[in-house]
């Protein structure tokens, strides 16, 4: 019986066209780790007007983005399962599946349960922990495991935001960039509502802003918003900046309630003002490269920067297929394991 190594994502639609991304939206979104509201204003939001609106611009974005392969986000995994596979050999069974779409948590696990593992270690690929996406994956392998009559022994691997294991990828990347050409470098995450940032921190005085996350403490170990800002410290450490030469900032909001902030798209448009013209884009939250480091940050953000006096707009890929990150990956199964 071998150990099972469950690789985790957010997902992606099965195609780019309009129905399939319907279907992916309205299980995305209906998560109630996702749009944290009760049940019935949720359904009424999502179903009557955020996936009827959306899904159809939605779609012309993944078109743009789209590969002969399928999504760039599943060739990517595809390319660690493999590389894993390799890495770890036959004592193990690597495999991967996707919170919202296909491949399935269930039929994943449906499969490796049918393999005969005495052991699964589940790998969420999101660095920093959110209820929303580290929270929502370990629930919905708890669901599945909940009604078999035979669950093997469980681990969940944990947050390694500022793993040296995961650090170290980013600063191979970063490597490659001659810094001395930038006048600025960004580090921009997913955001998240302000709201579900509190509700997951144990400080009562959780305040949200650079002061309350500029280190991290029992009070705020959960916080996805200080995590972020640990991440950008480590590898911003490696890269040799100072403090005045990168800028943290969350991207990707939805909806009219706060946000996490500073706000990448408010950020983006002021630093040519302040004579930073030339700057070097990284997305530390995203391992592999996908419709909002491709489309948004990749071509949104540099048209934004670029109309407002901005002259050059480099992004760094994430880890996607990389050797490092594979190895890292490893390593991090491994320490999991001891």
């Amino acid at each position: 019986m071998k150990t099972a190594v469950l690789l985790l994502n957010t997902g992606t639609p099965d195609s780019p066209e309009t129905p399939d991304v319907r279907r992916f939206l309205f299980e995305f979104l209906n998560d109630g780790r996702v749009i944290d509201i009760p049940l019935i204003p949720r359904t009424i939001l999502v179903n009557m007007i955020i996936v009827p609106f959306r899904a159809p611009k939605v779609s012309k974005l993944y078109k743009k983005i789209w590969t002969k392969e399928g999504s760039p986000l599943v060739v990517h995994t595809k390319t660690v399962k493999a590389g894993l596979q390799n890495l770890l050999g036959d004592e193990y069974i690597v495999d991967y599946a996707m919170r919202y779409g296909n491949p399935t948590i269930k039929s994943t696990i449906d499969r490796l349960l049918k393999a005969g593992i005495k052991k699964l270690i589940v790998f969420p690929m999101f660095p920093q922990y959110a209820s929303a996406s580290t929270g929502s994956v370990k629930e919905e392998v708890m669901r599945v495991l909940k009604g078999k009559l035979a669950i093997p022994e469980l681990v969940f691997t944990g947050a390694y935001y500022a793993h040296d294991a995961f650090i170290k990828p980013w600063l191979k990347i970063a490597a490659q960039y001659d810094l001395t050409q930038y006048d600025h470098v960004l580090f921009t995450y997913h955001g998240l509502p302000e709201r579900q940032v509190k509700k997951t921190t144990c400080d009562k005085q959780c305040a949200v802003d650079p002061d309350c996350c500029a280190v991290l403490r029992d009070g705020n170990a959960y916080c996805y918003r200080a995590q972020c800002f640990e991440t950008t410290r480590r590898i911003a450490a490696g890269m040799n900046l100072r403090p005045d030469q990168y800028s943290i900032t969350f991207q990707s909001r939805l909806g009219r309630t706060p946000w996490i902030k500073p706000y990448t798209d408010e950020v983006i448009p002021e630093l040519p003002k302040h004579g930073k013209k030339k700057i070097l884009v990284f997305s530390p939250s995203f391992v592999a490269d996908c419709l909002e480091t491709v489309m948004e940050i990749g071509i949104e953000y540099k048209e934004l920067f670029m109309h407002n006096g901005g002259e050059r707009f480099d992004l760094a890929p994430c880890l996607n297929g990389d050797s490092s990150w594979i190895e890292a990956i490893r390593d991090l199964v491994h320490a999991d394991k001891a």
